[in-house]
């Protein structure tokens, strides 16, 4: 099994797959100036923008759902494989992935609020949704609906799970059985209860524990910040193959850092979309600046202390292509949490062991639940046009046995079909936010012109010739329009750049 999964993943993640996700995210970036670096202020400013209401969530919530889905094993667990099988200077470009793919995070879910829909009094949305009304093409629509069932609800949930198992066995010696078992029973509880509680479970849970663990990490950091300089040093040589140590995997580096900042960060994979078109704004452009600063807190804030942890404690192991050992700070055990969990037990007894594999716990969890919401969003675009509602039952059945199989399975075999997983949406998606960037870039002139002009902006994509965006065409119709978005929300009487 693990042979046949190592062949699928050579041929998904290609080098052309790797040079994709950099090259567009560079793109993207230079076609709207860099707007991960000039909006960072109004980032932030919405982020707590908004309200919920009876069809969807706040752009907060929003938020947190997308961090539920980005902010999980990966930050942990991917962090440590990508240093073990790509050296240190795989942390740089897992920055540079993030850095670049805040805007194709931007560019993919403004797509996913221009042509999301309200679906059973729900806003249900994502690529499937967009290549479908945006491109034309439901066959690719229908095709990437199918794979992220796939991915989101059997192949990615085990990488998580595994994650949880193995680290809840090194700190307290719990069965993986056991905790397979649990995870089924908590899972059923979070996902048959709808989305108002999925967003409810992630809006509580992902801040703390990711707060709580970049404070964590950052005090382990500052315990040894005069060690801090040669580890960047050390990523940045090690990055360009400058280090004699790693500079036979410069390779390596690239692939791996790539690899799991898109794992990590998800931006341009397709799975953020998903959750940002849940949220009630007046403009697709303002979740698109939310969402591309999530990228920022996944990769550049919970993986660099993630990174920068295990560097300075020496506690990882870097292995060359051909298995030969590069360097071993921690052997015997394999890359994974159990990194993370001796480094910061090196530095905190009777505490690391134990917080990481809470942490870990909560992230990893959330990240399952996540994957269900992206999962069921497809389902529930194909069940607009064949009807077949049990296929929602069969999901959450099948997530909860892909959830108790990964939990036992080795890590290897787990990551393996995760990657499969991953590869296959980036795929789909990249390509078409590719045909359809024009839209995006559309609602962000208007957007920063409607800014300017002292407003806040609202969405009419009529007169920015953007055609199948049902939604916002029929939004004032609605017999309850004023009541779900009152307050600062769109007023649907009035026009761009009119006052208030």
């Amino acid at each position: 099994m693990n042979e046949i999964v190592n062949a699928i993943n050579g041929v998904i993640w290609s080098p052309a797959l790797i040079y994709l996700c950099l090259g567009v995210g560079f793109y993207f970036s230079c076609r709207t100036r860099f707007l991960q670096l000039r909006h960072i202020k109004e980032m932030v400013r919405l982020m707590m923008d908004g309200k919920a209401t009876d069809a969807g969530v706040s752009s907060f919530q929003a938020l947190t759902m997308t961090l539920a889905g980005r902010v999980g094993t990966g930050n942990i667990a991917g962090v440590a494989t990508a240093i073990t099988f790509g050296g240190p200077g795989a942390l740089f470009w897992m920055w540079m992935v993030a850095f670049l793919g805040a805007s194709s995070a931007f560019v993919e879910s403004t797509l996913g609020q221009v042509y999301k829909e309200k679906i059973n009094g729900e806003f249900r949305g994502g690529p499937a949704f967009y290549i479908e009304k945006g491109l034309g093409m439901s066959w690719y629509a229908w095709i990437f609906a199918i794979a992220t069932i796939f991915a989101c609800g059997i192949l990615l949930p085990g990488v998580q799970a595994n994650s949880i198992g193995s680290s809840l066995q090194t700190a307290f010696d719990i069965d993986p059985n056991v905790t397979a078992a649990v995870l089924a029973l908590l899972l059923g509880f979070i996902i048959f209860g709808g989305v108002k509680r999925i967003a409810h479970f992630a809006s509580t849970v992902v801040p703390f524990m990711a707060l709580a663990y970049i404070i964590v990490a950052c005090v382990i950091i500052a315990l040894n910040i005069g060690q801090l300089p040669g580890v960047i040093l050390l990523i940045w040589k090690s990055a360009f193959g400058l280090d004699a140590g790693f500079g036979a995997i410069l390779g390596l580096a690239i692939m791996w850092g790539v690899k799991r900042g898109v794992y990590s960060n998800e931006a341009g994979q397709g799975t953020g979309p998903h959750a940002s078109s849940a949220a009630a704004v007046s403009h697709p452009a303002k979740q698109g600046l939310v969402q591309a600063f999530s990228v920022y807190i996944d990769t550049l804030f919970v993986c660099s202390a993630t990174g920068f942890m295990l560097l300075i404690t020496g506690l990882y192991n870097v292995q060359g292509p051909d298995g030969a050992a590069l360097h071993t700070g921690i052997a015997g055990i394999a890359a994974g949490p159990g990194y993370v969990q001796t480094a910061m037990e090196s530095m905190m007894p009777g505490f690391g062991n134990i917080f990481v594999a809470i942490a870990l716990f909560f992230f990893a969890f959330t990240t399952i639940v996540a994957y269900y919401y992206i999962a069921e969003t497809n389902i529930a675009f194909i069940n607009r046009k064949i009807n077949r509602p049990w296929l929602t039952f069969v999901l959450k059945i099948g997530l909860m046995a892909a959830t108790v199989y990964g939990t036992v399975k080795t890590a290897d075999l787990a990551w393996g079909l995760g990657d499969i997983g991953v590869g296959l949406m980036a795929w789909l998606n990249i390509i078409a936010i590719l045909l359809m960037q024009k839209t995006a870039f559309i609602c962000l002139k208007d957007y920063e012109s409607q800014k300017a002009q002292g407003v806040d902006p609202v969405f009419h994509p009529e007169k920015l010739g953007i055609k199948n965006a049902d939604y916002w065409t029929g939004r004032r119709s609605e017999h309850n329009l004023e009541q779900e978005h009152s307050g600062h929300e769109f007023e649907p009487d009035r026009e761009p750049g009119a006052s208030k």
